[in-house]
């Protein structure tokens, strides 16, 4: 099982990497905060005005002329709504991130780097908020991977850092674990994303699909996927903020294994001697290096 959950780690790295595509037109694009280019999925927006109106996301019927006194917009049937609603949530153009939840007190809405800035189109949020919602379930699970993989005794006499138990996988075991994370990768793309167009590959490619909610694939067998909209909201972003915290954290067990090459219950035994007044080298010797 510890193999198992060490191994997602290495699949997801390449499954659920995120990739911006910009669209090449006649003119060089150069993304900005205030213009950034649209993926090739998406529509070209319309940048100049006709006839005085510009198309305006954030407006009722993108900002067309036709409300009056005393009904002002007026569409019962939903005729212009901005979008169906998808396990609550409707996507919002003036709303940060288009209004996914995951911010959370005391920074609020957190993106330094602009992945989520004005401009950037709906399918690239849905597919960064993907990738983030993916990596984050990998890394709790591969959390506990590393603790209980590294503190009981697994099959074929694997033992040591979680680091250096793969390679010790008989390779039939390896190919095995390989065809499963193989199937769930194809699952999960059969369920979020658009089918490849062949014929005009760049209008399908990176496309999920309208309907998909990032991350809801349909596997729930405990049930706990909430039907109220506000509480699906909420137990999303706990989701997000745990899954964020295990990326952290599993990034700095790796990195402490790749530079001591101890499991983490040894190198917390070691700087507890270190930090209690023993030498942790007492009992190496002068010849062994331990």
């Amino acid at each position: 099982m510890k193999l198992v959950l060490i191994s997602s780690i290495v699949a997801s790295a390449s499954a659920y990497t995120s990739s911006v595509q910009l669209k090449v037109n006649s003119m060089t694009l150069r993304s900005t905060p205030e213009t950034v280019a649209e993926t090739a999925a998406e529509p070209t927006p319309v940048v100049a005005s006709i006839n005085g109106w510009t198309p305006d996301a954030a407006l009722p019927c993108y900002g067309l002329p036709g409300d009056l006194a005393p009904t002002g917009f007026f569409d019962p049937l939903g005729f212009a709504q901005k979008g169906a609603s998808i396990n609550g949530w409707t996507p919002d153009a003036a709303l940060p991130c288009y209004g996914l939840p995951g911010d959370l007190a005391p920074t609020g809405f957190f993106d330094p780097l602009g992945f989520a800035q004005k401009g950037i189109s709906l399918n690239d949020v849905k597919r960064n908020r993907e990738a983030e919602v993916m990596h984050g379930r990998v890394a709790m699970i591969a959390s506990l991977g590393y603790l209980g993989g590294e503190a009981l005794n697994g099959p074929f006499n694997i033992a040591g850092p979680a680091n250096d138990q793969l390679q010790q996988m008989p390779y039939p075991a390896f190919a095995l674990l390989t065809a499963v994370i193989a199937a769930a990768e194809l699952n999960r793309a059969r369920i979020g994303w658009v089918e490849p167009d062949f014929g005009s590959w760049s209008k399908t490619l990176w496309k999920l699909r309208d309907n998909y909610y990032p991350g809801d694939i349909g596997f729930d067998p405990l049930n706990l996927k909430p039907e109220d909209p506000k509480a699906f909201a909420s137990m999303q972003t706990r989701e997000l903020q745990n899954g964020r915290l295990a990326m952290l954290g599993v990034a700095g067990m790796c990195a402490q294994e790749l530079v001591n090459h101890r499991t983490i219950f040894e190198t917390i035994h070691f700087y507890q001697q270190v930090y209690g007044g023993e030498n942790p080298y007492a009992i190496c010797g002068d010849s062994i290096i331990c």
